[in-house]
């Protein structure tokens, strides 16, 4: 399965748990940290400021981990 900017947290967390690592150190919250989190990747990137290319970039690396 291919990550998109459009997939949800809780759902990026039970592809590859792994992922919360990365996740928070970026800042993105997710589970795992203790704080839900229903939205989707983007919703999350964007409430720590990121910007489309920074999103782009951190869907990138997610589907190379």
């Amino acid at each position: 399965m291919e990550i998109t900017k459009d997939i949800h947290i809780e759902d990026l967390v039970q592809l590859k748990p792994g992922i919360v690592i990365y996740l928070a150190d970026r800042g993105i919250k997710c589970i795992a940290c203790g704080e839900p989190i229903w939205g989707t990747l983007e919703d999350a990137a964007r409430e720590k400021g990121f910007s489309d290319e920074e999103i782009t970039t951190v869907v990138k690396e997610l589907n190379n981990l």
